[in-house]
């Protein structure tokens, strides 16, 4: 069986986490995704801490072999090639391979690919049918597109560290860097809907993805710009605002989360712990009631589960249909069965040392019925493609290719 993207050419500009996540999805399909990577340093995740190799993981590299963590996990599946783009001859060569390729993605700052003379409309005198994606910050247009930005920067400018945490704590970001992860995700999506419409109409196009963009049109369904009008903090912590009880609880061995979306959740809750006298409270059986006075429903939830472990609280809760959950440390969730039988914690190969190393990466998490998906290929080595995808994808022969990679070296070379 083939892959649902088998046959497509993704020629993969993206450094550090949200262009690299948007490949790493597309090579999961099935596309062949080929990483162009400056000879003056290559990848900068290559060889950044923390370094896994065979004396485990650590800050600093203990052994020859030892390679980044971060680029043994977002590399899975790809090819790597490297090209000095800032160079005529190593431009013509990446032109070359743009011709034989279907999508062309990138994540520098607005304007850089225009600057190297690989911007869209360069690209598309080489291949008319190329689809190309810019992942930025901000985006290719707005008073802002040049601002240089990562995951925390996305994060204040949006405003969701206003409303993380809790009342009356400082700003704070998620625990993960989640404009990164989503942006990918949406480029990926753009760069698949552009080959739908392409195949129909035979036109490619520019993908145009803001970080910031991503990030507030998931957060946005959110009503924020009420909350004051509502008297509500903007920080709610675990809470959703629109449910009353939805929160965190202390148990007598640790937390657990649940909630009661519905008026049925409500009760069926209430029977669980056991206070059925509340059913017949009108201000109790009110939602609006409720959500003005959360910290009241709060206290009476905490009371019970303040009495039992996280386990018996879980079981009581799913017996009755009520969604919760334990709140695992993330030794936990390395262990949580169901996680590991839907292929979701994957072992990690360092390429340089032939071994697994003491790491873990996640699977892909898109199950298909008809179409296999996921990473049969660990990290490759830093170019280990190049000569093999010059001359396939750019034509060249055998003695242009060995005068590229001279070139390349050298350029490596005057680098250090």
């Amino acid at each position: 069986m083939q892959g649902i993207l088998s046959g497509m050419v993704v020629l993969d500009l993206t450094r550090f986490f949200s262009g690299p996540q948007a490949t790493l999805l597309l090579a999961g399909m099935g596309a062949e995704v080929i990483k162009i990577d400056d000879p003056r340093g290559g990848d900068p995740t290559a060889f950044s801490p923390p370094l896994a190799g065979p004396r485990g993981v650590s800050f600093q590299r203990q052994t020859p072999q030892d390679m980044g963590v971060a680029y043994l996990k977002r590399t899975r599946g790809k090819k790597s090639v490297q090209l000095d783009l800032k160079a005529p001859a190593g431009r013509e060569a990446f032109l070359r391979m743009v011709r034989a390729a279907d999508v062309v993605i990138d994540n520098f700052s607005a304007g850089v690919a225009e600057r190297l003379g690989i911007g869209y409309d360069d690209l598309a005198a080489a291949n008319p049918a190329i689809i190309y994606c810019s992942l930025t910050g901000y985006g290719a247009t707005g008073p802002d597109r040049h601002f240089k930005a990562y995951d925390l920067m996305v994060q204040a400018a949006v405003g969701l560290m206003s409303v993380t945490g809790h009342p009356d704590t400082p700003p704070v970001k998620t625990g993960s860097p989640l404009s990164d992860a989503i942006a990918g995700v949406f480029a990926a999506h753009g760069i698949v809907a552009a080959l739908l419409h392409r195949m129909r109409t035979g036109q490619g196009q520019a993908v145009d993805v803001s970080m910031a963009d991503c990030l507030f049109a998931l957060m946005f369904d959110e009503p924020f710009d009420c909350y004051d009008r509502l008297e509500l903090p903007q920080r709610q912590g675990s809470r959703i605002m629109r449910f009353s009880p939805f929160n965190a609880y202390r148990s007598a061995d640790g937390w657990v989360v649940l909630g009661a979306a519905t008026g049925a959740d409500w009760s069926a809750l209430l029977r669980v712990m056991q206070r059925e006298d509340l059913l017949e409270d009108p201000q109790m059986m009110d939602l609006g009631w409720r959500l003005a006075h959360n910290a009241q429903v709060d206290e009476i939830v905490s009371a019970w589960t303040g009495t039992l472990a996280t386990g018996r609280i879980v079981q009581r809760l799913a017996d009755a249909k009520i969604p919760c959950s334990p709140v695992r440390a993330i030794d936990d969730v390395m262990a949580w069965r169901h996680l590991q039988e839907r292929g979701m914690v994957q072992p990690l190969w360092n390429p340089l040392s032939g071994a697994k190393v003491d790491a873990k990466a996640p699977g892909f998490p898109v199950k298909f019925s008809a179409a296999p998906a996921g990473y049969d290929q660990p990290a490759p080595l830093p170019g280990q493609h190049t000569a093999e995808m010059l001359r396939r994808l750019g034509g060249y022969s055998e003695v242009e290719v060995a005068e590229l990679l001279r070139q390349a070296v050298a350029a490596d070379a005057a680098s250090r």
